[in-house]
């Protein structure tokens, strides 16, 4: 249950959430669009980039999507030549993904704004506080306690 006297401090905490989402999220947002892509595709893009080889159910797993889901924004970064696929040396069935390229040079783009921005923040702010983000970032992401 949540304490009622806390309700405007987490409101403000959630609205703040989203126009910190907002701001991280526009500059790649105006890259993307000039490859009529969006979010979606840069999260193929990062989490190829980070693991190269990575398999398609892998990366399901990191995104925590269905195959159907990831099925069309795979198909479409892999038709723009951004993403390349080629047979596992043990097992020919599976597909290992990696950046072509041209893929790289836009992960790297779309992710060096972002760099940019957390770099200025934290450094800005101090390492106190990169910590203490990271933390409530982690404690989000974690799996809800039982």
């Amino acid at each position: 249950m949540v304490d009622l006297n806390r309700q405007a401090e987490l409101r403000e905490a959630i609205e703040l959430f989203f126009f910190g989402y907002r701001a991280f999220t526009a500059p790649p947002d105006r890259l993307l669009e000039a490859w009529d892509l969006g979010r979606v595709h840069h999260r193929v893009l990062y989490f190829v980039a980070r693991r190269p080889g990575i398999t398609v159910t892998e990366l399901q797993g990191v995104l925590g999507v269905s195959k159907q889901a990831l099925n069309g924004p795979l198909r479409q970064v892999a038709e723009a030549g951004l993403v390349g696929s080629a047979a596992d040396a043990s097992d020919k069935r599976v597909r290992r993904l990696h950046l072509t390229d041209k893929g790289g040079q836009l992960e790297a783009a779309l992710t060096g704004t972002q760099v940019e921005m957390l770099e200025k923040v934290f450094a800005r702010l101090g390492a106190d506080a990169e910590l203490a983000w990271k933390q409530v970032m982690q404690a989000l992401a974690a799996p809800p306690e039982a």
